[in-house]
């Protein structure tokens, strides 16, 4: 398994080693004991959460206050996704900045978004299954969401401008901040 940084240095990219032959394949998703060694202490992990979602969804950019901030574990197992974390994390060095990787069940990629950040992917195949481990549990009264194409932050979505117009999000989602109304950690 590969553990490294990203842009943020805080948002880890997994790369499982991947075993395979003519009967299909073979890897290791999930080992505390490397995650942990390189998040310096191990994550406790109290929920899986598993979604499908069509072509041209987007969910996000979601996350919880504290006390109950989640950590994110995220990997696809069928399709393709763009996966981005922001970090709001008012005392951060990359406060307001965003990284993005492309998640799916061929590449086997995961990402780790530590408490502090917003999430949300772009489903980019017909469909994607996207399942990931949380460190806390869900708390409808401390979860946020900022607008997924907020200026300020200034994602770039795999997607064009015709594209841009038909982003299929929910009526929650809908109704998502601007980053500078935001509450940040």
């Amino acid at each position: 398994m590969n553990i490294s940084p990203t842009a943020i240095p805080d948002v880890l990219l997994i790369e499982p080693k991947v075993y395979g032959d003519d009967r299909g394949f073979f890897f290791e998703s999930y080992n505390a004991r490397e995650l942990g060694n390189a998040l310096g202490g191990r994550q406790e992990f109290v929920q899986d959460n598993h979604s499908k979602s069509r072509q041209g969804v987007l969910r996000g950019l979601h996350y919880q206050l504290a006390p109950q901030a989640q950590g994110k574990l995220i990997r696809v197992v069928a399709g393709e996704i763009f996966d981005v974390a922001v970090d709001i994390r008012k005392g951060s060095a990359t406060f307001g900045r965003w990284v993005g990787q492309r998640l799916s069940s061929n590449n086997h990629h995961q990402l780790w978004v530590p408490p502090g950040f917003a999430h949300g992917f772009l489903t980019l195949s017909e469909f994607a299954e996207v399942f990931y481990k949380t460190t806390d549990f869900y708390a409808p009264s401390l979860e946020r969401a900022i607008c997924w194409n907020d200026a300020t932050i200034g994602i770039d979505w795999p997607l064009t401008e015709a594209e841009r117009t038909s982003v299929l999000v929910s009526a929650k989602d809908a109704q998502a901040v601007a980053f500078k109304d935001a509450e940040y950690f």
